[in-house]
């Protein structure tokens, strides 16, 4: 049952079992579910590691899920409503159709896999979902995205976060790049802090050495989650590849700027408000799983991003 337990309210089960950027995008969605079922138990199906996340969303708790490998850890019949915020292929459907809920909201999967909207290409991560409940008539809105305060402190007040990675090398920005803007902002009175996760440490190591900062200008893999968002939440500005921390600075409407290669901002990009994506869409070649950085993020330049800060008044 993976630790869950039932307490006699009616139960949702939402599965995402992504990373932090697609539940991040998916926050308008949970947001229109908490307030279309008050009264339910609401149980997020998602990695273990994304708890403080979840907990920033509200309403929801996490149950763990690794993927789509193993059966989600619920007895058939438990769940009331289940939800497909995963997909539209049959993996997801499966894993949704094994619950037995009363109610399925889901998109159309074809081959017999329950009824919903179609799946339209080419709109934004927000919209597919909220527009997915709005289809089951649940009212939703696509910029409802903000999260709660952290309750962790941010360890600088009002630090400019340059995140360094990436989940893929075809949006990893060249260090030498990220070097040489953290280096001008640093000159121009910024408090640069560098970012990333565990395995991404020794390249935000090689992008701070580079600028001539210190070792402890360098937090990538040395923060849990609830203190990496708060570091987001109260930063004056956050440079970043299309990952969670570009994400994280669109929910607390942190300036941003957003460097995209093979994903486009029209479809993953931050919302209306402080926040710059940059590509060069002519160029992008799109395959979000190759091992080399997409040309479309080639194309953006150390002048491209420094002129979007000065673009943001931060420079």
């Amino acid at each position: 049952m993976g630790g869950f337990r039932e307490d006699g309210r009616p139960v949702l089960l939402v599965l995402r079992a992504l990373q932090l950027g697609d539940l991040l995008v998916a926050v308008p969605a949970l947001h229109a579910l908490r307030r279309a079922y008050p009264n339910h138990r609401r149980l997020y199906a998602a990695p273990s590691w994304l708890g403080e996340a979840v907990e920033l969303v509200g309403g929801f708790e996490l149950l763990q899920a690794q993927g789509l490998n193993e059966p989600l850890a619920l007895k058939p019949g438990i769940v009331d409503v289940a939800v497909n915020l995963h997909g539209r292929g049959p993996e997801s459907q499966s894993r949704i159709e094994a619950l037995r809920a009363t109610r399925v909201i889901a998109h159309d999967g074809g081959a017999g896999h329950g009824s919903g909207p179609a799946w339209v290409e080419g709109i934004h991560q927000r919209e597919r979902w909220t527009r997915l409940l709005q289809w089951h008539g649940i009212a939703a809105d696509a910029e409802d995205l903000r999260l709660a305060v952290p309750a962790a402190p941010t360890p600088q007040p009002g630090a400019t976060v340059v995140h360094v990675g990436a989940a893929y090398g075809s949006r990893l920005w060249p260090a030498g790049r990220f070097t040489e803007v953290a280096g001008l902002l640093r000159d121009a009175g910024h408090s640069v802090l560098f970012t990333g996760s565990a395995a991404e440490r020794g390249r935000a190591a090689e992008v701070a050495s580079g600028a001539g900062f210190r070792a402890d200008a360098v937090l990538a893999g040395r923060q849990p989650l609830g203190e990496f968002a708060a570091l987001i939440a109260d930063a004056r500005l956050v440079i970043s590849a299309d990952t969670g921390a570009a994400h994280l600075a669109s929910a607390y409407g942190r300036p941003s700027v957003v460097l995209f290669g093979p994903a486009t901002p029209a479809e993953w990009g931050p919302p209306p408000g402080p926040h710059i994506a940059l590509t060069k869409a002519e160029l992008r070649r799109g395959d979000p799983f190759a091992g080399d950085p997409d040309p479309a993020l080639l194309g953006v330049s150390v002048h491209d991003v420094l002129e979007a800060v000065r673009e943001l008044g931060l420079l």
